[in-house]
């Protein structure tokens, strides 16, 4: 069963960048696209970035692109999550895992507070 653990969210001020990561235990994990997740306050979980198996290919929520980049270690089974120009708006719960779905057990997340 693979596990997801993510980290590196916090309190930052607009304008700030914060860098997440996600470690998957197991070696399956270098085998599947992965993607950020992320849940906002009354609102529903939203794809914002995806990685293809080797990290080639990336897409990107409109909402984020060309402030947020994606990109894995697949030696270290891990995933980050690179953000930039962080606003408000990007004050969610991160979350990473398989797109486009057949999605393994969710981890906890990391908050990400972005103050105004």
């Amino acid at each position: 069963q693979v596990q997801l653990v993510e980290s590196g969210g916090g309190l930052v001020q607009a304008g700030g960048s914060l860098r997440l990561s996600c470690v998957a235990s197991g070696s399956i994990f270098r085998f599947v696209a992965m993607g950020w997740y992320r849940r906002a306050p009354g609102k529903e979980r939203e794809l914002v970035a995806r990685i293809s198996v080797r990290g080639s290919d990336t897409d990107y929520a409109d909402s984020v692109k060309g402030r947020f980049t994606i990109s894995r270690d697949n030696a270290k089974n891990t995933v980050y999550l690179q953000m930039n120009s962080l606003n408000p708006e990007d004050t969610a719960v991160y979350f990473c895992n398989k797109v486009p779905g057949n999605w393994y057990p969710w981890g906890q997340g990391t908050q990400v507070t972005v103050s105004s």
